[in-house]
């Protein structure tokens, strides 16, 4: 999975009202290599979560992104900076472990990739 699919998914169990950004259980990580679209990166960095970008890289061993979204705005220019950013978004994998709902704890489980939301029945 990568982080920018962790920056869009979010806990739907009912009744909870802060499920976002999902804590990452890591048990196994890795880097794939995606060709570089600096265009394309620029136009999908005012949609994602810097905050909760940031954690999930950091959770993941990945610490050079900076802390401040503004600042990192002000480096979409930087050729540098724009690689790196593809690579926390697109390159670093959780292959298995856990996404877990910041309110509730309930854990959902990543094999080979992917994340299973799926929610049991009381939970819809």
């Amino acid at each position: 999975m990568k982080l920018l699919t962790h920056n869009m998914l979010s806990s739907n169990i009912k009744g909870v009202t802060n499920g976002f950004p999902l804590l990452i259980e890591v048990e196994k990580a890795m880097e794939k290599t995606v060709d570089f679209n600096p265009d394309f990166i620029k136009n999908l960095f005012p949609k994602i979560e810097w905050k909760a970008l940031v954690g999930a890289s950091r959770t993941l061993g990945y610490a050079d992104l900076p802390e401040d979204a503004e600042a990192a705005a002000s480096m979409l220019d930087s050729p540098d900076f724009l690689q790196k950013l593809h690579h926390a978004l697109l390159e670093i994998h959780l292959e298995e472990g856990a996404l877990v709902c910041p309110e509730t704890g309930r854990k959902f489980p990543v094999n080979k990739g992917i994340p299973n939301m799926l929610l049991h029945e009381d939970e819809v």
